[in-house]
This record gives C-alpha cells, structure tokens and sequence, in this order.
C-alpha cells in the first residue's frame, strides 16, 4: 500500500508540471508579455521549486505516518550463535596452503570404514573396500568398522599421517592387509596419485572347501558430488584391460582406476547412482541377495544405473592372494605417461616402495620417541600401533552441526535448533567403530602425541577446530558433520549447546611448543612457522578465553563451574557433568550457581598462563602480558585454592556445592493418569543439601597436582601422593583408578540403564598427565622428592605392562581398564587418548 501511495503522488506532480496549463492562465500570460521576461522566468523557476519541495514534503510526511501506522516488520537476524568470529582463519596462512596442502590432499581420511580414501574437500571423489567375512558359519558383508562385527584384531599397525600405512584386519577365517601409498610425480595431477595393496589369507586351521578359502572383496569408488563415473572397457577381462573405472573431476583433472592382479581371475560390477554414498554397504547387499535368489551365488549382476557415481567391483580368488590399484591422476596430457606410474605403483616395485616407507617409518619412530631397551620388544610393537593407529584414525568431514537455541528465540518456531555455518574438520578421532568424529577436550590429548610426530599435521588440526569459533569464542564440544558421521550417531546427541564448553586440552599441545620454542628445540624454520601461527592464532585463543572467563565463572572471583548440569533431573543419582569431559564424575547432588570445580579453575589456569607465555613470546603489549599475567598469578595463589577447595583433613582438593550423600535410586510407582501405573527407577533425596566441599576423592581431587600448582615443599605434595598410592583410595596394580574406593557414588549406576564411567574404571590420559607431574616432582628439590620418584616408577611400569598386556591378549587399546583386574573396558580399539601410553613409554612430558 506504501508503494502505491508514493507513486500516485509522483505520478500527479509530474502531470500538473508538464501538461497544458488552463485556458485562465494562458489569457493571463498572453496578457502580461509586455512585462520583464526575466521576472517571468523568475517565477517560473521559483514556482517549480516549490512544488517540487512540497512533493517531496508532502512524501516525507506520509512515509512517516505510515511507519506510526503500520510500523516496518524487521526481519529476523542470524542468532549471533552461528555468526563466526570476524577474524582471519587459520587455514588460510601459507603454511597451510602450496606444497603442504597438496601433499595432504589424498589420505585414510575416512576412519569410519575399515579401509578408505578421499580427499581434504567438500564432495570428494571416495574410494573404499567391502569384503564377505564368516561369523559363526554365517557371511556378512563388512564395511563400516563395528564391534558386532567381532574381527579378532583390526587397525593400523603402521602410518605416518601423511603417504604410507599398513593395516591389518583378523577375521574368523582370514586375514586381510592394506597397505597405502602416495605418489607424486611431475606428471600427476593435483595431490598426486594413490595405490592400495590389498592381501588375502586364510586361516590355517580352515577346511579346504572352495567358498571358505575364496576371498570376495568389493572395491568401489564414487563421486560424492554426484558426477557420472565411467566404467573401464575391460572390467571383465582385466588381463587385457587393468583400468576398472574413468572420470574427470575439476581437483585432478581426468583420472583412472586401475586393477593389477595375478591371483584374480576374474571382476564382476555393479553402478549405482545415488547421494547418499553412506548407506552402500546396503545397496551391495541387495544386489548380492537378488543374485543369490536368482542364480544361487553371490556374485554382482554387472549391471548399472544410468550415469552412477557409484561403481563397485567384486574381486574374487582363491586365497592366498593379493592385488594392486592404483589411482592416477591427470591421465589426458601428452606427458602423463600413465603406464609407466601405473607400472611404478604395482608389483615389484610397490613391494620396495612399501620396504622402503616402513623403514623410514620405523627409524622416524625410534628417533622421535626412543624407546628404552628395557621395555623390550612388545611395548615398541605396541606403541607403533598406538602411533599408527592415532595418524590412521585422522579423518575430514565436512558439514553443518545442530545448535541449540535459547528457549526465549523466536526463530524457527516450534524448533529449538539451528544449523552451524558449512565447515571442514579435519581431525583425529577417538575410536573408529565407536566415535569417528571429532571430539574437543579429545583432541588436546592426541595432539600431545602428533606434534611430537609431525608439527605441521598438529598446528593444521588444531588450526581447523580453532576456525569452527564463533563470534562469541564459544566451540562445539563434538562435530558430527556430514551423513557418513550423522549415520553413526543417535538423534539425542547430536544438538549441540552453546551455553556449554569442554576443557580447552588444546592448550596442552600449545603450551609444550611453547615451551620447546623457548628452549630453541625447533629448527628455525619450524620455530618461524610456530610464531606466525600463534601470531594468528591469539585473537581466536583470547575470544576462547574470554569465553570461559565470562560463561563459566562462579561466584567468587577466581572460581569456575561447568555449566549445562540438568537441575530438575529425578532420574540421575548425580547429574551428569558432561560438559567437564569426566561425564558422571560426582559433583554437588543438586548444582546450582554456587558451584566451584576445582578442575575447571585448573584448566583456567592453563589457560592463562600459556595466553601470557603466547604474548611474551609474540613480544605483544605489556597490557596483555600483564592482563593474562595477573590472571595466571590469581589462580595459582596457593592459599586462595586451598581456601576454595582444600580439605585440609586428608590433604584433598574437592569441588563446592550444595550437597547432601544422603541420596539414592529406588525404584517407585510413577502415577500414569492410566489403569497400568509405572515402575520407575528414580532418585530420591533423603536429606537437605547444604553448601560444603563434595567429599568424593577422585582425578577431579589431584587437578592441582596436575597444573603443578602445589610447592615441591608443601605438605599438601605428601598428601597427595599419599593420595594416589593409597590401595583404599586410588592405587591399583594397573593405574589409578577414576573414583576412590571409599566415595559413595563407587562404581554405582547413575541411572536405570547407565553404568559407572569415571567412577572407578582406569582411564590413560589423566593417568598420564599424573604421570606427567610424578615425574615434574621427582625431578624437583624438596623433602618429596624421592617418595615422588618411588610412585612414579611403579605407577609408569603398571601402565605400561597392564596395557601392553591387554593388547598381546586382546590386539587393542581400550577406552578405560577395569580396575579389579585391569582388563580392557568400553569401546575397543579406542587409539585416541589411551595412545597417550606411547608418551609414557617414551617418558615424554611437559618440561617447564
């Protein structure tokens, strides 16, 4: 209506302007023409003046009365949650772009599946292996690593992040092996090319009958963009045709895929054309069924969809066999002599360029973590697979997480979520069947070992989950991004909450380079590179900082609460501290804003102290030196810790709460406005809570001895190591255990279907960092110092030997160690943290 309005009264000004004036004003004008032609035109001019500023008047005061009428809607704006912080992105130095980004550019970024390829960027060209397994005299396709899957041992027991890997997956009946190469040759295209070996061999103790001792593995290659793949001329007769698939990709120009093998006789397709690349497994399977019920074998159909951007190739033989393919690049110019790198890529001299990789491999390893020979042989064998498995389980997903909204924003009504802007990670990830994504608090302990092995592969990764900071300095605690990651996770946990943080761990990494950048252990160039980044590191680590500084921060100055502990909840014993990282540790029965955790504080103090050592070492203004200075100083004040959470009868730190032990899980009948009530299993509260220290000693209770706040001369220091060598309370013959024996909440469930998890299970990575300090104050003047010694090495040697052990018996790391008997416990094959053990081995700890 306002547009209509404003044209109709530009439309009457611009008549009344230009048409015939009346017949009354011609006579009058024809009357005065003896009078001055300039006093007409004066006239004229002024009488134009004024009606074209009455028009624009006149439209002025009608825009206005229109807004008092019907004032203007405002459209909604982005919740400021999903509006990244205005800063230049890491990923964007030069360091991280040219030569280094190209040589990354092809990698096992796909921990997910057992084995699979792809490239650092958004609707990558994928690459991966399915193959027929025997359980318990059933055949199931494998694809997807899943512990159902029940393989006897799996993993990378070699892999140096960047060009080679060696990977070894135990069936019932076989045993497979992976062995990954890149290649980069002047006439390759972008990232170079790619080969993959793959070996079959069955079981000894097998019966010799045809299907038990005939492999059928499955390689397929597909273009998550949806662009056409075309199918090699000689798929069915690779003797005379090695290419099983062609294409054309902008990234590396037109590419092959070729198969060499004398084991196989023969290749059998099948092309699909689908988006969603992460259901494939099912796709196969249905048409090995259709196949099955039609001819009676399992054998693809050699059919294809139209134009797929799927092909799969079923690669069949008698075991024990083995086969070469190879990927190249840039296959359409004069120069690409695609023969001779597809013949340098397969037989013979795959077989020395693999020798060789693993020698280097090997040798890179002893230099960079030097073993003692007195561990022996099988803790090497072991923390080169922790090594491996760590750099294998790197993995890039790309996509867009689930945020929550507060419950007061009116966008999208009647849903409580938003979507994160499109990002990348690239990342290690905890454990490939349980969690192949990325965790935070996760990451700082597996950087503590990458960096060790490749400082540029560390600062990339830490780069990538610094750049995901929004405008607030807040960072999602896990990143689920993309269908393959989706598809792994369960709808309740994939929203995110902004209000919740995660124990900033990359400041471990950071604080140990700067630490070694002060001591000049870098190369300069490498010293150069380190400094640059922080250089463009700092405003996000500062928004980081300042983040929890404000969100987080308790009552009393100088304390800290982890926030999003469920208030309301009746079915946990103890709510949940999720976002702490130690999930079901035991706080205050019933939390609230007068909270004070004594870890948090501890990792505010890391926090600060490497932000001060960033800025002195970045020579940055003396206001920031001092600011993060004076903020380092206040929380290592000794006494005003103890103050806040000593309890100065056992020498213990605890956290603040309002608390009561008097609480319990009982099972009630729940009134359902039904003729069939409901047994429940729910809390109950025998006793007012009141503000006190928590009485629960656990890793939560040794956090200052962790950050190193305790003097090497204090009592506090006896205690403490007291504390953790104590059988009644923490000590184990296979590492400390997560809760003491004499707390309440030992090993009991939180809810119905919830079992312990830090509340006695072993876990490596706080192990190490007690480790880690043990060593600190054996190595420090003080009357403590040789008791530190004593539990130091008895502590390192039971880790060592009780995981070690495990992986003899088992072939994995486990995510956490029963303490009773210190078997393996929770997800196996969890390398991520517990690969920490590789470090203690090494005895390579934070030196100040």
């Amino acid at each position: 209506m306002a547009e209509t309005s404003r044209g109709s009264t530009r439309s009457r000004a611009s008549k009344s302007s230009t048409d015939n004036p009346p017949i009354r004003n011609q006579i009058l004008l024809r009357k005065d023409k003896t009078r001055n032609n300039s006093l007409i035109r004066i006239f004229n001019v002024n009488l134009k003046f004024l009606l074209g500023f009455g028009i624009i008047a006149f439209a002025i005061a009608l825009f206005f009365i229109y807004q008092i009428i019907n004032p203007m809607v405002e459209k909604p704006q982005k919740p400021r949650v999903i509006t990244p912080l205005p800063a230049p992105k890491l990923m964007d130095l030069t360091m991280f772009q040219g030569e280094h980004r190209e040589s990354l550019y092809w990698g096992t970024y796909r921990p997910q599946v057992y084995f699979g390829v792809r490239a650092r960027t958004p609707q990558s060209l994928v690459a991966g292996l399915m193959w027929i397994g025997v359980k318990d005299g059933s055949y199931f396709m494998r694809h997807v690593c899943q512990d159902s899957d029940g393989l006897k041992q799996y993993g990378w027991t070699s892999h140096n992040g960047r060009d080679y890997g060696h990977q070894v997956l135990i069936e019932q009946t076989m045993t497979l092996t992976t062995s990954f190469l890149k290649s980069k040759d002047h006439s390759s295209g972008y990232g170079g090319d790619w080969a993959v070996r793959i070996g079959a061999q069955s079981d000894e103790s097998v019966p010799d009958e045809e299907m038990l001792n005939t492999a059928h593995l499955f390689f397929y290659v597909a273009d998550e963009g949806g662009t056409s793949l075309t199918l090699g001329g000689g798929v069915l007769d690779i003797h005379g045709d090695s290419i099983l698939a062609s294409g054309s990709r902008s990234d590396v120009g037109d590419w092959q895929l070729h198969l060499f093998s004398e084991d196989v006789s023969g290749v059998h397709y099948s092309g699909f054309k689908t988006p969603h690349i992460h259901n494939l497994s099912d796709l196969v399977q249905a048409n090995l069924a259709v196949q099955a019920r039609k001819f009676g074998h399992l054998l693809l159909a050699d059919t294809s969809d139209d134009s797929p951007n799927i092909l799969v190739f079923q690669i069949s033989a008698r075991t024990p066999f083995k086969a070469d393919i190879v990927f190249l690049s840039r296959t359409s110019t004069r120069d690409s002599r695609v023969e001779e790198r597809a013949s340098r890529l397969t037989g013979t001299s795959l077989t020395s360029l693999l020798s060789e990789k693993q020698k280097e491999f090997d040798n890179r390893f002893k230099k960079c973590f030097s073993l003692s020979d007195e561990l022996g042989l099988e803790p090497v064998t072991v923390g080169k697979a922790a090594l491996g498995n760590m750099l294998g389980g790197i993995g890039y997903f790309f996509g867009q997480s689930k945020i929550s909204l507060p419950s007061t924003s009116a966008l999208n009504a009647g849903d409580n979520s938003v979507l994160y802007w499109p990002a990348e990670l690239y990342t290690a990830v905890p454990s490939r069947p349980f969690f192949p994504r990325g965790f935070l608090w996760d990451e700082g302990f597996h950087q503590l070992l990458i960096w060790r092995w490749d400082l540029y592969i560390s600062l990339d990764i830490i780069g990538h989950w610094l750049d995901l900071m929004n405008i607030d300095g807040w960072i999602p605690r896990e990143l689920i991004l993309g269908a393959e990651a989706l598809s792994k996770v369960p709808e309740e946990f994939v929203l995110q909450h902004p209000t919740n943080g995660n124990p900033p761990t990359l400041f471990l990494a950071l604080r140990d380079l700067i630490s070694k950048l002060k001591k000049e252990k870098f190369a300069a160039a490498e010293a150069r590179d380190i400094s640059v980044f922080l250089d463009r590191a700092f405003v996000r680590l500062e928004a980081w900082f300042k983040w929890f500084n404000s969100t987080q921060a308790g009552k009393e100055l100088g304390s800290y609460y982890w926030h999003g502990r469920d208030t309301a909840t009746i079915r946990e014993l103890n709510p949940k501290t999720l976002s702490s990282g130690l999930d079901d540790y035991p706080r205050a029965s019933h939390p609230n804003e007068d909270e004070r955790h004594v870890d948090l504080r501890c990792w505010m103090h890391l926090a600060a102290d490497s932000m001060h050592s960033i800025a002195e070492l970045l020579k940055m203004e003396k206001d920031i030196q001092k600011e993060y200075s004076l903020t380092a100083k206040r929380l290592s004040d000794f006494e005003l810790l103890n103050q806040m959470h000593l309890d100065s009868a056992n020498g213990a730190y605890c956290d603040y709460g309002n608390h009561t032990e008097k609480v319990h899980l009982t099972w009630k009948i729940a009134e359902t406005g039904s003729n069939y009530p409901r047994r429940e299993f729910v809390r109950e509260v025998l006793e007012k809570p009141v503000l006190q220290l928590v009485p629960h000693l656990g890793y939560v209770s040794l956090f200052p001895f962790i950050l190193r706040l305790i003097p090497p001369d204090s009592w506090i220091l006896e205690s403490q190591l007291d504390l953790i060598s104590n059988r009644s309370i923490l000590w184990t013959d296979f590492g400390l255990r997560s809760l003491s024996k004499t707390s309440s909440m030992y090993m009991k469930r939180n809810t119905e279907h919830d079992p312990p998890y830090w509340r006695g299970p072993i876990w490596i990575p706080l192990n190490y960092l007690i480790v880690s300090s043990l060593h600190h104050y054996s190595q420090e003047p003080g009357p403590y110092r040789e008791k530190a010694k004593t539990v130091y090495n008895e502590l390192r040697s039971n880790l060592i030997r009780n995981i070690v052990g495990n992986y003899q018996r088992t072939g994995y790391l486990w995510e956490q160690y029963d303490q009773k008997k210190g078997k393996g416990k929770g997800a196996r094959l969890f390398t991520g943290w517990t690969a920490t053990v590789l470090l203690i081995m090494a005895e390579a700890y934070h030196e100040v």
